[in-house]
């Protein structure tokens, strides 16, 4: 596939986790806590299947493409941990108060590593003429609280989160309504992100652009089924 050159574009959409910043460095930690948090709640064997459903590698502390924790909402991921300590025995009631118990949210400041130079980054881009906006599957306040802390929220033109009540990827309505919003035409928009996911949606909306990059969840292959260009990073996306 050949894709235009940015210059060529308006908009340029990213996924957040795994491509803005390091997936593994907020969310691993996270489900490791609420696993061992689960486990000395109910027991019953609730960290192994906890790690099996959302599709985490504890040992080297992965988490796998195409898996829930890679790209499910907040909300789904928190009715599926339910689910699996039903499917343990333990009862709904107790379940859903043992989730609630243990449930907290990544610190979206001090966990969020970004991979590249972002302020460099988006002031280039903004420079070359593109607006930016963020598609992501997390939540709007821990979205905004990590743009926040890298000052990149001044940069950025658009977000839409997974509580913003859009339908989820690899559905493209995130893109649709980012566009709407910027008066942007889709055709002239670029989709970048680290999963499967992240570009289907960008091919769904009919995005001029669909760029995966290797810093997230994904290998090389998964993401050429998709890709027009496969990047090791964003920090590729201008050259230095």
């Amino acid at each position: 596939m050949i894709m235009p050159p940015l210059s060529s574009f308006s908009l340029i959409i990213f996924d957040k986790d795994g491509t803005l910043i390091d997936f593994d460095a907020m969310w691993a930690g996270w489900v490791i806590e609420l696993a061992d948090r689960l486990e000395k709640s109910v027991g019953s064997d609730a960290r192994a299947a906890v790690f099996r459903a959302l599709a985490f590698d504890p040992e080297r502390g992965r988490t796998l493409a195409g898996g829930p924790l890679a790209i499910y909402p907040m909300s789904a991921i928190r009715a599926l941990t339910v689910e699996t300590l039903e499917q343990l025995g333990v009862a709904p009631a107790q379940a859903a108060d043992a989730v609630a118990q243990a449930w907290h949210v990544p610190d979206p400041v001090a966990t969020a590593r970004p991979l590249t130079d972002l302020k460099k980054l988006f002031v280039g881009l903004r420079d070359r003429g593109l607006k930016i906006a963020i598609a992501t599957a997390d939540d709007r306040a821990s979205t905004k609280g990590t743009l926040d802390g890298l000052g990149l929220m001044t940069l950025v033109d658009e977000m839409v989160c997974a509580d913003d009540g859009v339908a989820p990827k690899p559905a493209p309505d995130k893109i649709f309504w980012v566009c709407q919003r910027l008066q942007i035409d889709p055709a002239r928009a670029v989709m970048v992100g680290d999963s499967l996911a992240d570009l289907q949606m960008g091919r769904n909306a009919g995005v001029g652009g669909v760029i995966g990059v290797l810093s997230g969840v994904s290998d090389r292959a998964t993401l050429e089924a998709e890709a027009d260009v496969v990047l090791g990073s964003v920090a590729e996306l201008i050259p230095a």
